[in-house]
């Protein structure tokens, strides 16, 4: 064989073994069986709870009337509410979110705005008045 022609094929049978070996990763499933995954999604359905909501709304009320009725509070106390305030903020950001109507991303699905077609206005000639030329 010659040189000319024995290195692209050396190439593509390098090219189709790789493919071929890179198939059952490709169709290997994303995860599920990691030991950590259990317990996290615990963590998440307990911070965006109800529960979870109405203790954020306490920490903010009470964080935020500490801090305007507090009168002379120390630095350390001033340091915990702005702590409890922020912490209240950052459980309750779901809730708040889901306040003003949006939810959660939804990624390569149809949306139901995306298939809604907005009807083409019909036009009528117009027989008399301004615009008719005749």
């Amino acid at each position: 064989m010659s040189r000319n022609i024995s290195i692209p094929l050396n190439r593509a049978t390098l090219v189709a073994v790789c493919v071929s070996l890179a198939e059952p990763a490709l169709a290997s499933s994303g995860g599920g069986g990691l030991p950590w995954e259990s317990p996290l999604q615990q963590i998440q359905q307990s911070i965006t709870g109800p529960v979870a909501g109405f203790i954020a709304l306490a920490a903010v009320a009470i964080a935020g009337a500490m801090l305007i009725f507090g009168g002379e509070l120390n630095d350390f106390a001033r340091r915990l509410c702005y702590v409890a305030l922020v912490g209240g903020v950052l459980l309750g950001a779901t809730q708040i979110v889901a306040l003003f109507g949006a939810t959660g991303a939804s990624i390569g699905g149809n949306h139901a705005q995306a298939e809604q077609e907005t009807p083409e206005p019909r036009m009528t000639p117009a027989t008399a008045g301004e615009g008719t030329h005749g």
